[in-house]
């Protein structure tokens, strides 16, 4: 789209106000959109995962492995990996250019949420229901090791299946600090670049902390919560400087809370679902965030509307609200006779286009990146 038709003020929204679609590919547990913003995941509660081209809204890849409903799903920086959970017991990561589980780790019990580390592609952290928390690291594709993270102890790695024999190794863990946070902690979420962490209470209270260098401490900011409603927030998201913050709802109430970090102010409430919402993601690049409905499983996307202002094309350009009548002058539409005038248009059509350098930044002034472009594969997997 050009960006002269744009309403500048539109284009550097910091958050969306509008629900521009409703899509339905199945009843979807879990929506994740990759770095770039091009694609969004979605895990369905018959284990199936399904990535649709944002740009189109259409399903351009189905993953089928998982048995029970997906629990979370996380990207690779690069865009070609998909780490998912499920409540199978299961994690699998995928290789999006073959659409195949290349690793896969089975635990004990059922997964709560999995998260990849950015820098490593093997490793990984997962909380499971009733455990503690592990690390993974599934570089060997035989033996993965596995460490239990316990608070002020030590520990050996876990023995797990892996698709072939497991290596049970004793592993140094280090001494975890006690923390001052809140005992009834239902979810927490972290900022990407570790700077803030807010805490899902179970007394309907959102809680964000400040984080310190050694992650050993933690100050608190500000709290959250509608004191009228009495509202039990569910997922919780940052955006991607931490500025904002936005939230999911559960009960009376079907929208989605947007509050400013900084002051702690409510600057908007997402409207338009007709049902209660579950999981939320913030596509920043986009500036789109997604929530998963609980009733339907239906995925709810919220976007800026952006109406083009055509006066931007030329300073004498005049937008009308409607039709009118209009007279045109004498010579206003008449053919250009001068051969001067002739030439110096032709000079101007004549100039040379550069459609081959890219811009550094895209309409948001976001630095482009490069990712990794999905396939497009059909059911009997022709492409």
């Amino acid at each position: 789209m050009n960006l002269a038709l744009l309403d500048p003020f539109a284009v550097a929204s910091d958050f969306p106000e509008t629900l521009t679609e409703t899509l339905s590919y199945g009843y979807s547990t879990v929506v994740k959109f990759n770095r770039k913003g091009d694609y969004l995941a979605s895990g369905l509660v018959d284990g199936t995962i399904v990535i649709v081209d944002k740009e189109t809204n259409n399903t351009i890849l189905i993953l089928r492995d998982h048995v029970r409903a997906i629990t979370s799903l996380s990207w690779s920086p690069c865009g070609r990996y998909l780490l998912s959970s499920s409540k199978d017991w299961k994690v699998n990561l995928w290789d999006l250019k073959t659409g195949r589980v290349i690793r896969f780790v089975v635990f004990d019990s059922p997964i709560w949420n999995c998260m990849m580390v950015p820098s490593h592609l093997y490793q990984f952290c997962a909380a499971l229901v009733d455990d503690d928390p592990v690390f993974v690291d599934m570089e060997d594709e035989k033996n993965a090791k596995i460490i239990r993270l316990r608070t002020e102890s030590i520990v050996d790695s876990a023995q797990v299946s892996t698709g072939g024999e497991s290596d049970e190794r004793e592993s140094s863990v280090p001494t975890y600090k006690k923390r001052n946070l809140k005992k009834h902690m239902t979810l927490t979420c972290v900022h990407r670049h570790g700077e803030r962490m807010v805490v899902n209470s179970g007394d309907k209270t959102l809680r964000q902390y400040k984080i310190g260098l050694d992650f050993c401490e933690f100050e608190m900011e500000q709290k959250y919560q509608d004191v009228v409603n009495k509202i039990q927030y569910n997922s919780v998201k940052f955006s991607h400087d931490s500025d904002y913050m936005c939230a999911s709802t559960l009960g009376s109430t079907h929208d989605i809370y947007i509050w400013e970090t900084k002051m702690g102010s409510l600057v908007k409430i997402l409207e338009g679902s007709k049902e209660e919402l579950i999981e939320v993601d913030w596509n920043y690049r986009c500036c789109c965030i997604a929530a998963t409905g609980m009733d339907s499983g239906m995925i709810y996307l919220w976007s800026v509307v952006m109406p083009q202002k055509w006066s931007n094309l030329a300073p004498d350009f005049e937008e009308i609200e409607e039709n009118i009548d209009y007279e045109e002058k004498e010579d206003e539409f008449d053919l250009i006779d001068s051969d001067r005038d002739s030439d110096r248009i032709d000079a101007e059509e004549q100039s040379d286009v550069d459609v081959i350098t890219r811009e550094e930044k895209d309409a948001r002034g976001f630095p482009f990146i490069d990712s990794f472009v999905i396939e497009t594969r059909l059911e009997d997997g022709h492409e």
